[in-house]
């Protein structure tokens, strides 16, 4: 029967294809034994006559449709839905098998899915071929099926994983196990600046500074072994020379087989991360010095504070340790490098401002602080409006304070504290616990302290080389 097929029109491309076509006429006779033949391959195959009617399909076909359609019907084809891989439908009338029939000719390298009567779809690929008798007269058709699904899948998850590897923030490349450069991603070229044509087919070590060679060969030898490396940071070169820091993860690649053909790579740019680092490590030092500074001061404020009863004595260390706490607000505003010292002075003098009041005066020239010497000008106005309030200018309703500051020539900062229109003042018997704060932390920035008792009220000049 083979014989008598005409094989010039079948226009057979696969060998596999070939003796099913072959088969054809036998099987549209009914010759149990080609049925049997195609029964036994793993591969969907049906037959139809030349209107189109199904009269065999095997098993294999009858398992990817997941039914046994009724034979002869005529309307068979036309029951069932096929799509476009894209998912359009695909019109009765491009059908593969409709195509064969009405133009005569083999269709191949169309791809389609159809829909199971479950609702499911499988992809696949048709190898409609028309069959002919002896005297040439198309007698029907034979169509090989061959599931792709698997395959659809696993293009799918590639071009996902593609799409991922070229949208990542990070480097991915690959290289074999010789260290040559495979692959390399978009985020490669931002980060190390050379485009995937300079780098593929160079060695890796294009990236890695001379010095550390070393670490390419020790890696090189690990994935040989099977092993990976995890979040490893090290330094790389980029195509200008500049440095960067990275963390880097090195996985082997194995085949089908299990065998290592070379290794992935994901470099993540960490010189940033490492730069704030290396900045929390500096400010978390800064930090201890200032909190040791500061509780230095507290417990030199609390140690010469004194006074006549429990009450009292807490009302003087905790008006100390506010002002100071009230710097160490402006210090947080400069990030802690100090305080200007008209805000300073201002701040402290605030209640004696309030309201439209006029108690007090400033007037000097733009001086930053630094903290230590801040802390010690907070501490002191304290003190000095502290005792103005209860026995000087800030005690009667027009009394006045004037502040002022300048440069002497020697470069020292000096500040003036006076009063005015105050209650008459005389000096003290002895030096009280505020005179004896002011003194000692002026001192220890080598500064000196000067009080003047006028009639009409205090002095104060502090000098400060600062």
């Amino acid at each position: 029967m083979a014989d008598e097929i005409s094989l010039p029109k079948i226009g057979l491309e696969s060998s596999v294809v070939a003796p099913v076509a072959r088969a054809g006429e036998p099987i549209l006779q009914g010759d149990d034994f080609f049925r049997d033949l195609v029964n036994a391959l793993p591969a969907a195959i049906y037959a139809t006559d030349a209107t189109g009617r199904m009269i065999y399909f095997n098993e294999a076909a009858a398992a990817l449709w997941v039914c046994r359609p009724g034979l002869g019907g005529s309307e068979w084809c036309e029951s069932w839905k096929l799509f476009w891989p894209d998912g359009r439908a695909l019109p009765y009338d491009q059908w593969p098998m409709t195509i064969a029939l009405k133009e005569e000719r083999p269709i191949r390298g169309m791809e389609a899915a159809a829909e199971r009567p479950d609702g499911s779809r499988v992809a696949f690929i048709p190898f409609a071929t028309p069959l002919y008798d002896a005297s040439g007269t198309l007698i029907g058709a034979v169509n090989m099926l061959t599931d792709i699904t698997d395959r659809r899948d696993a293009e799918e998850a590639s071009q996902r994983l593609a799409a991922i590897v070229e949208s990542s923030d990070d480097a991915i490349a690959s290289k074999d196990l010789n260290g040559i450069i495979t692959s390399w991603n978009k985020a490669a070229e931002r980060i190390f600046g050379y485009l995937a044509e300079e780098v593929i087919g160079q060695s890796i070590k294009i990236l890695i500074p001379p010095d550390l060679h070393k670490e390419e060969d020790t890696i090189l030898e690990r994935i040989r072994r099977g092993q990976r490396i995890d979040h490893y940071e090290t330094i790389r070169r980029r195509k200008d020379g500049g440095l960067i820091e990275i963390s880097l993860t090195v996985s082997p690649l194995r085949n089908d087989a299990g065998r290592i053909v070379g290794a992935s790579k994901i470099a993540r740019d960490i010189t940033e991360r490492k730069r704030s680092e290396r900045q929390i490590a500096i400010l978390a030092r800064e930090a201890e010095h200032r909190a040791k500074n500061v509780l230095a001061t507290v417990n030199a404020v609390v140690r010469l504070s004194q006074a006549d009863t429990p009450s009292g004595l807490k009302a003087a260390i905790a008006g100390r340790v506010q002002a100071l706490a009230n710097v160490h607000t402006l210090f947080v505003e400069s990030r802690w490098s100090g305080a200007e010292l008209r805000t300073l002075v201002a701040q402290e003098l605030s209640p004696y401002c309030e309201g439209g009041k006029t108690h007090v005066q400033m007037d000097g020239p733009g001086v930053f602080m630094e903290s230590n010497a801040a802390q010690t000008i907070a501490v002191t106005f304290h003190e000095l409006s502290t005792n103005a309030a209860k026995y000087g200018a800030l005690s009667v309703p027009h009394g006045r304070v004037e502040i002022t500051w300048s440069r002497s020539a020697d470069g020292r900062l000096v500040i003036r504290w006076t009063e005015t229109n105050g209650p008459p003042v005389r000096p003290p018997a002895r030096h009280g616990f505020g005179t004896r704060v002011m003194q000692g932390m002026i001192s220890q920035l080598n500064g000196e302290l000067r009080f003047d008792w006028h009639p009409d009220g205090l002095r104060c000049e502090i000098a400060l080389l600062c």
